[in-house]
């Protein structure tokens, strides 16, 4: 749907209203981009952004019915439209009209371009403002992508700046940055801008280059430990030690890891596929084909016992003294 819409954009025909929702932000930042771009060719373009948790819709519309001053078409962004979403007792800050709101919407004024944005899951379908938005102005779903569509999208990156990407970089690339695509567009450029007149990104180039997260970090570390490799768990865990990474953070981590692996064999030997796993529990697609892939995958049994190993760390660093390093350690050192 996007790819359709941004083609739409770069021809020229840009709607008077969108409604953009959804949790992963690089195609909402993207869409105001190249909306901007398109109106900005010919000459400077107007951009006013609100933030609607802060400002009621009044200003949005009074904004976008007062004719501009430097081009023919004006821009505003109105940012998080939560009286999209269910509504949540006493979350309202702000009363907005949305009668008006209604109204405006079944006639927009044509020199202006309003986005609405709402970075939510899932709108309250049930609404009438949310139906009405279906209705009346372009409505947009910017979701993650899955494994093979986010491969595609990647090389596609790689290829704007005139790079290929290798199988092993690719894989590479998402397993230590995820799969924000903001991120992800971010360090694709800054491995483009490194090679400069050389074409293909590789494995080694990913591995050198692209800033490791705290994140991948525990992940990787707790797949040394479930496949006894001690040694590159602690070296793991002591450079982040030397990054003055806390013990009981990493320990949270590698907890929080745990259950996420024990929930996706779960659902997997239920027979639920990888792309409905990823909803249920709300992380990537491709962490989950990550763990499904394993070939040494961690038994039930062996997931639960390093869990409750690591509620009593958690607890002797709260309350114990000495060296609070060394408890993860002797976790680390045990081969399960």
């Amino acid at each position: 749907m996007f790819v359709k819409v941004w083609k739409e954009i770069e021809d020229g025909k840009i709607d008077p209203v969108y409604c953009i929702y959804g949790e992963e932000t690089y195609f909402i930042d993207e869409t105001i981009q190249r909306i901007k771009n398109a109106l900005s060719r010919q000459e400077e373009v107007e951009m006013t952004t609100f933030d609607l948790e802060e400002t009621p819709v009044d200003f949005v519309m009074e904004e976008a019915d007062t004719f501009p001053f430097l081009s023919e078409r004006k821009l505003i962004v109105a940012r998080n439209a939560a009286f999209l979403k269910p509504a949540e007792k006493g979350a309202e800050k702000i009363d907005h009209d949305l009668k008006r709101l209604e109204n405006w919407l079944k006639n927009p004024s044509d020199f202006a371009v309003t986005i609405f944005t709402a970075p939510y899951e899932k709108l309250d379908e049930r609404k009438k403002i949310t139906k009405l938005m279906k209705e009346t102005t372009v409505m947009l779903h910017a979701e993650s992508l899955d494994d093979k569509d986010l491969a595609v999208w990647i090389r596609s990156e790689a290829a704007r700046w005139g790079k290929t990407i290798e199988d092993e970089a690719l894989d590479k690339l998402v397993e230590m940055v995820g799969g924000n695509m903001n991120q992800l567009q971010m360090e694709i450029e800054k491995l483009a801008l490194y090679l400069g007149e050389e074409n293909n990104i590789t494995k080694d180039v990913v591995e050198d280059l692209v800033a490791k997260t705290l994140e991948h970090d525990a992940f990787k570390m707790l797949n040394a430990y479930f496949a006894r490799n001690v040694s590159e768990a602690l070296q793991i865990y002591h450079d982040l030690l030397r990054q003055k990474e806390e013990p009981i953070k990493l320990v949270g981590l590698l907890a929080n890891n745990i259950r996420t692996m024990n929930s996706v064999y779960y659902l997997h030997k239920k027979g639920y596929p990888p792309a409905h796993i990823s909803k249920q529990l709300k992380i990537h697609p491709y962490r989950v084909k990550l763990m499904l892939e394993r070939k040494d995958r961690p038994t039930e049994e062996r997931l639960l016992k390093a869990l409750n190993e690591l509620a009593e760390i958690d607890l002797q660093l709260k309350t114990a003294g000495g060296n609070r390093e060394r408890y993860l350690e002797m976790f680390l050192m045990k081969s399960l």
